[in-house]
């Protein structure tokens, strides 16, 4: 796995460089800045010790830190530093994989429990709880995940969601009544809800500008890997079983994380600076390259300090324009992307196939869903690295709702028959997935402002999987009630809004550093085509 990122990585950029240039004095300005009685005055609202952290930082790096981390046609990363993120990034992929398990887990396991031979069986309202249950704990995860995160680090934060999915898998595979079969359920989503902020954010701050889109969807793909394994397994083994073989990923990405460093973002905004330079070289392969994305972070930091915005309640702070603009794009597109229906197939897979109609067998016909989900994956990461965001989504966008309403229109005729309305279904999978998929993680790695990019990103997830819980418990009601048409038409309708507003206010930020995106969102920028295109001579 890890060199098949790496060899993408080497094949689909340029020749890896880094380039010099002499000193502008911004470094020693800075530092002279620091020893002044106006700095001496601002120790009042500082420990002493982060003061001195500072000041000992500053004098040990080297005057080639005046240089923003990004500059046009520039890749800044050693071979070695692009190895490096593709490595930790892997260790990420790992959990990500394992956090799928549980998503496509009711799908194999809710059939085998209908069963009339099944010790557990269960009708279709205590599949529906078994379906969403997931998703109702998960938000309790998410809401916990930022606290935690900008507490201990978002490295332990994702090692210490491995133990609840753990459990969760142990309490499934030992169940010998619905209640415990449920309380797995619960503890699986209360870990996967841990465990998805942290995960966008932490790739986020370890990527370069150049390779964050294709780090940052790369867990989209190992979720698909999940789904798909879990899948096969349940084509062959009983529910127990899966249950059991899904502890293993958990497990190995605990040891793989401890041999990853810490979010040099992270450390720099917690006074540890010297750690935080030697987790930036170790990523970036060079110290002075380092040296300079390190300092524009410090220096970033230093200037809240000086507008006083450290001190501002975080909920005022969210409600500032530069925070409340990204934040309200990403939750009104996870609102459309779950009304779009792209978990609730996952979920509901081989039901959604059998009463779709047509001649492929529903549980052949799943297992070439999560196939088409993987592949696409991995195609819309490759991707990412030539061709823009907002391309990949709005074709995402238009073809997902060319698919389900001409299935909508299909079955509102009449029964499906023959291989359209599977196709139709794999054609959905295929473009939502191309880009639908993959954005929400890209958008809270990316939009988020640095200093609330933890809390907000585990709120987020809140009350995303609030929402997916309750649209996936609703399913067999709405299903029932507006039939298969009706459900198809929802997702066409859904995913022709969501590709309008995206169209209209998701800003293009294929390239650019987290610093020059939150300078975007500092402006007075809402529509993207009426966005200022000249930020100090480069455009955004």
């Amino acid at each position: 796995m890890v060199f098949s990122l790496f060899g993408y990585v080497v094949y689909f950029q340029p020749k890896f460089r880094v380039v010099r240039i002499e000193s502008d004095g911004a470094h020693e300005a800075m530092l002279s800045q620091n020893q002044t009685p106006k700095a001496v005055k601002s120790k009042e609202t500082k420990s002493s010790e982060e003061y001195e952290a500072l000041q000992s930082f500053l004098r040990s790096i080297s005057s080639t830190a005046t240089l923003p981390p990004y500059v046009k046609g520039e890749t800044y990363s050693s071979v070695r530093g692009v190895f490096n993120q593709c490595l930790i990034t892997c260790a990420v992929l790992i959990l990500a994989t394992g956090a799928g398990h549980p998503i496509g887990f009711s799908a194999v396991a809710l059939p085998q429990l209908r069963n009339e031979t099944s010790i557990l069986r269960i009708d279709e309202d205590m599949g529906s709880w078994i379906a969403s249950i997931h998703s109702a704990a998960t938000p309790l995860g998410s809401m916990l995940s930022g606290p935690i995160m900008e507490a201990i680090g978002r490295r332990r934060t994702l090692q210490a969601s491995t133990l609840p999915i753990v459990i969760g898998w142990i309490l499934i595979g030992t169940a010998s009544n619905h209640a415990l079969l449920l309380l797995g359920r619960v503890v699986c989503g209360f870990a996967v809800g841990i465990m998805a902020a942290p995960s966008q954010v932490y790739l986020g701050e370890i990527s370069e500008p150049r390779l964050r889109g294709l780090l940052i969807g790369t867990p989209f793909v190992a979720y698909s890997l999940g789904v798909l394994y879990v899948y096969a397994l349940g084509g062959a083994l009983q529910w127990r079983q899966v249950a059991y073989l899904s502890i293993l990923l958990p497990v190995l990405a605990f040891v793989a994380l401890c041999f990853s460093p810490e979010s040099p973002t992270w450390l720099a905004r917690r006074g540890r600076f010297h750690e935080a330079m030697a987790a930036m070289s170790r990523l970036r392969g060079d110290s002075d390259t380092a040296q300079r994305e390190l300092h524009e972070l410090i220096s970033a930091r230093e200037k809240e300090k000086a507008r006083g915005e450290e001190t501002i309640p975080f909920f005022e702070t969210v409600l500032r324009p530069p925070v409340l603009k990204p934040l309200l794009l990403i939750n009104a597109f996870n609102m459309m992307q779950i009304l779009s229906g792209s978990y609730v197939v996952i979920f509901y897979a081989v039901d959604i196939v059998r009463d779709s109609g047509g001649s492929l067998n529903p549980q052949l016909a799943t297992i070439a869903s999560a196939l088409v989900r993987t592949a696409v994956t991995v195609l819309a990461c490759v991707m990412l690295l030539k061709v823009t965001r907002r391309a990949l989504v709005l074709v995402s966008g238009i073809g997902a709702t060319a698919c389900t309403l001409s299935l909508a229109f299909l079955l509102s005729q009449g029964p499906g028959s023959g291989v359209v309305p599977p196709a139709l279904i794999l054609g959905f999978v295929a473009f939502n997935t191309l880009g639908f998929f993959i954005l929400p993680g890209l958008m809270i790695g990316e939009l988020l402002p640095t200093k609330v990019r933890g809390l907000c990103g585990g709120y987020i997830f809140c009350l995303f999987n609030a929402l997916l819980f309750g649209f996936t418990k609703l399913y067999p009601d709405m299903k029932n009630v507006i039939g298969m048409a009706g459900v198809f038409g929802l997702f066409g309708a859904s995913s022709a809004i969501a590709t309008i507003v995206l169209f209209l206010f998701l800003p293009e930020t294929k390239g650019k550093s987290l610093i020059q995106i939150e300078q975007y969102y500092q402006k007075p920028n809402i529509l993207w085509v009426t966005r200022n295109k000249m930020d100090n001579g480069q455009s955004i």
